[in-house]
């Protein structure tokens, strides 16, 4: 480093920080303007105060450069995503699952039931926002008939929806959490066990026990549930053979095998599923593996099928995680800025001055993230920027990446549907129908992962050090 370039004061290291977090705060909380372009703006800023300190303008965008080529594979990923969701759609291994899913419903066991398969929905489509628009609708429906405790029905939907949004290798925080810490995505899966798993151990006991207290006699299992599956059955011809793209990925993923390889040859039997068991044609295969899927590919109009079942059949395809895409981009050019001027090391440096023991090191992450989800409501930015920022401290204290992987997810994924303002919160509250602090006490597992992750902390157990 030459003379001309200067190491920024603690001011100077949190000022961008604090620019961010004032231009998403604004921009997303009262104007509902997009993040990509305010992150930008943030980056803009922040690389300005990187040129008064004596970077040149190469210099950052070798840094943004470095560090974007560092996680290009998890990004790629994303895409592939994308790609095998929308093959599996057409080719119908989601839609049988979720057809029989459905036919299990137990409503003497509502709560429970409604936890385990929006749980099993959410891992197999990896979207918290679909699984709770679709078959937690339809659980509401049955609370509605029921007439029980409708936060407590609420709260089970949202904990089983978060359940897949944290352990799906097809969710886009999974992935995101993986990749800003460098950590492989199916470690990153199996190392959240520890508190995910734990947390859905706890709920599943409390809703089967809020369950009983609640249940009632003369129930009757509301006409949505019939139309979702008798529309399936109409749409789809069933086939065990269906289930064998899900058979290639959770192999893939026991054996440990190259994540693209794996997700890419699912994809492709999924297709050919479509093509011979389904009658899609080529002009279909080609597109839903980049628009995704509609109801059309399957000679369905959108009049025809209920609106339930569109919001979660009509996703997939690369096109659909471009903004997840540009949004990690973005959030990944402002860290490089940062990263340039060293602000990151002096900004935890100063943080870390007290933090001794790896329970402080995980307590001041959650702490870290709880505020930026709560000041900026994007989640991804809230993954982003902390995994980024604490990703050396870890290292520092012999801990292995996947620590702080599986930290982030519990302080991010799933608490932004626990905040009333934030995008997710709104979702769940006018989706479910339930305002977001009447079911929060009743989505154990959204909050209990946190408290988890703490005495696993405190403890050491399922906390992975590093190897010399």
């Amino acid at each position: 480093m030459s003379d001309t370039k200067r190491k920024p004061t603690i001011f100077q290291a949190m000022f961008p920080i604090l620019v961010m977090l004032v231009i998403l705060g604004i921009g997303i909380g009262f104007l509902s303007l997009p993040a990509e372009p305010l992150i930008v703006l943030a980056a803009v800023i922040s690389g300005i105060q990187a040129r008064i300190l004596g970077y040149s303008y190469d210099e950052i965008m070798k840094e943004i450069a470095t560090k974007i080529a560092k996680v290009w594979g998890a990004l790629l990923i994303l895409v592939i995503v994308g790609f095998m969701i929308g093959s599996w759609m057409l080719g119908g291994t989601i839609p049988m699952l979720i057809y029989f899913g459905l036919k299990l419903i137990s409503p003497k066991y509502l709560a429970l039931t409604a936890f385990l398969l929006t749980a099993i929905v959410s891992v197999l489509t990896g979207t918290s926002w679909g699984s709770a628009g679709t078959i937690g609708v339809a659980f509401m429906g049955v609370a509605i008939g029921m007439d029980v405790n409708l936060a407590l029905v609420a709260g089970a939907v949202v904990s089983g929806a978060y359940f897949g949004d944290k352990l799906s290798p097809l969710s886009d925080t999974t992935n995101l959490s993986s990749a800003v810490c460098g950590v492989d995505l199916y470690e990153h899966v199996y190392n959240q066990l520890w508190t995910t798993g734990s947390s859905a151990v706890l709920a599943s006991i409390f809703y089967f026990i809020m369950g009983q207290i609640s249940a009632k006699n003369n129930i009757v299992v509301p006409e949505t549930i019939n139309i979702l599956t008798g529309t399936l059955d109409n749409m789809f011809k069933w086939n065990v053979i269906l289930l064998i793209p899900l058979a290639i990925v959770l192999i893939g993923s026991i054996t440990k095998k190259p994540t693209i390889p794996v997700m890419l040859l699912a994809s492709l039997v999924a297709l050919i599923n479509a093509a011979v068991f389904q009658g899609a044609d080529l002009k279909n295969i080609v597109d839903v593996t980049l628009n995704g899927f509609n109801v059309g590919m399957v000679g369905m109009s959108e009049e025809s099928v209920a609106p339930e079942l569109i919001r979660l059949l009509h996703r997939g395809g690369m096109m659909s995680m471009m903004n997840t895409l540009l949004i990690a981009v973005c959030a990944i050019s402002f860290a490089g800025t940062m990263t340039v001027t060293g602000s990151l090391g002096v900004v935890i440096s100063k943080m870390l001055e007290k933090v001794n023991s790896t329970f402080k090191l995980v307590a001041s992450t959650i702490v870290t993230c709880l505020i930026i989800t709560g000041v900026t409501s994007n989640g991804q930015v809230s993954i982003l920027m902390p995994g980024e920022a604490f990703r050396e401290a870890y290292l520092k204290m012999g801990l292995h990446p996947k620590v702080l992987s599986r930290t982030l997810e519990d302080s991010v994924t799933c608490t932004e549907c626990l905040i009333p303002w934030t995008a997710a919160g709104a979702y769940m509250a006018s989706t479910l129908g339930v305002a977001t602090l009447h079911y929060l006490p009743y989505a154990i597992l959204n909050y209990s992962g946190m408290i988890f992750a703490l005495v696993w902390a405190f403890t050491g157990i399922g906390i992975t050090k590093l190897k010399k």
